[in-house]
């Protein structure tokens, strides 16, 4: 497939130097948003607010520890809130802050995207 005229001239005016650049910021960005576990956790919370056992149940195949750390590195950029309440047994829920959800609507086409041609891209 090639990338039309105005999306090449578009990449030239918002990228001069060249598509990201090594020292670029927006590649930590990058990285913490579309890694695996980063895409689903915003995924599954595009659906509203979760605790983290519902979390972990939907975002299949997932560690504690893993799930953890992604939430850690969400909640660090502002893509996600964690709003612990103080009672035992603890009760912790988390949803995606205004910046999370402008982002889940940019990767929910992508995630459909995938989901619709996976199987031909893959193969038999």
């Amino acid at each position: 497939m090639r990338v039309s005229d105005e999306v090449g001239r578009s990449l030239q005016e918002n990228f001069p130097d060249g598509i990201l650049p090594a020292g670029c910021p927006s590649r930590v960005v990058l990285d913490h948003v579309t890694s695996k576990w980063g895409v689903l956790v915003i995924v599954v919370l595009s659906g509203g607010t979760l605790r983290w056992g519902e979390l972990r149940r939907r975002a299949q195949g997932i560690s504690e520890k893993m799930l953890a750390q992604t939430l850690k590195i969400l909640e660090h950029d502002g893509l996600v809130h964690r709003d612990a309440h103080p009672v035992i047994p603890p009760h912790v829920d988390y949803s995606l802050t205004d910046r999370g959800r402008e982002l889940a609507a940019l990767l929910l086409p992508l995630v459909h995207w995938a989901v619709a041609n996976a199987n031909e891209i893959l193969g038999p």
